[in-house]
């Protein structure tokens, strides 16, 4: 992977938001990943996220940073098992008083982790080379 093929995504609005949500769908991680800094009001998530936009068959480390964070609630998320791990199924954002709303990123198995954000600013950067990965993700129709 050249540093031109690597993915560097910036989500201002809900439109940019979906683009950064299906790079990331099928994003594995762990709980010990995820970090949340209330001073600095940001959230940051790693994951090995598959290559949908490079035809499959790759991983890549890849870094989330969302700014502008008010509060942060995990549900059904065991936060004290740090190497569990995580597929992330989807983002979205709820919008409420303007430029804020929630940020909820859901988890397969029904967890999901939900930021109040004062507006949006996510941030997706590939972090790594890939590498080849033979488990294409399969959803049930």
């Amino acid at each position: 992977m050249t540093q031109a093929s690597a993915l560097k995504l910036l989500a201002e609005d809900a439109d940019d938001l979906k683009v950064i949500a299906a790079a990331l769908q099928d994003a594995v991680g762990k709980i010990g990943d995820i970090s949340y800094e209330p001073h600095g009001r940001r959230l940051t998530l790693a994951f090995n996220r598959y290559r949908w936009e490079a035809g499959g068959g790759e991983r890549v480390r890849a870094a989330v940073q969302v700014g502008s964070v008010l509060k942060v609630q995990a549900r059904k998320l065991r936060r004290n098992a740090k190497d569990a791990v995580v597929e992330l199924l989807s983002i979205d954002f709820e919008p409420g008083e303007a430029p804020g709303g929630a940020l909820t990123f859901t988890f397969a198995g029904g967890g999901d982790l939900r930021a109040q954000v004062e507006c949006l600013d996510v941030v997706l950067a590939d972090v790594s080379t890939p590498w080849a990965t033979p488990r294409i993700p399969r959803h049930e129709a």
